[in-house]
């Protein structure tokens, strides 16, 4: 049986505002590492608004300068907003460590998902419940730095 969408986007309301509190209380010292993977303030334009939207997420895979991201929004039966931002604007930028780095995003082909995948998964298992959660193939994007 499927999680309703409701249920999902309480978690995630939930899951956001308790992680961006526990910043703020601890000055940016805590969490260094959410279930296992490294959490990122993501930074895009509003794509009705044009104004800038910041949202915590987690990345799951992180390889030098390049951050993996994950649009599961928990299994939900639509993309989240800030993939839908993206996807109408790829320049954003990325906070690690209270450092903000300007980078373009990209939805991973067929072939690099494919690689990818499994190796997210490994990282944290949930993603693999939120696929099956959901009739969407989850996108996982991939940010670069700008040049």
């Amino acid at each position: 049986m499927a999680t309703p969408n409701r249920v999902i986007e309480a978690g995630a309301w939930m899951l956001e505002n308790g992680h961006r509190l526990a910043l703020k209380v601890t000055r940016g010292r805590w969490p260094r590492t959410l279930l296992g993977m490294e959490p990122v303030e993501l930074h895009t334009i509003g794509r009705r608004s044009g104004e800038r939207r910041s949202t915590m997420l987690t990345s799951p895979l992180i390889d030098g300068a390049e951050v993996v991201l994950v649009a599961s929004k928990g299994g939900h039966s639509d993309h989240p907003d800030w993939y839908k931002n993206l996807s109408a604007d790829p320049h954003v930028e990325i906070t690690r460590d209270s450092v903000t780095v300007p980078m373009l995003a990209r939805t991973a082909t067929g072939d690099e998902r494919a690689e990818l995948w499994p190796r997210i998964v490994a990282s944290y298992k949930g993603y693999e419940g939120y696929q099956r959660n959901t009739d969407r193939e989850i996108p996982v994007v991939i940010c670069e730095p700008a040049t």
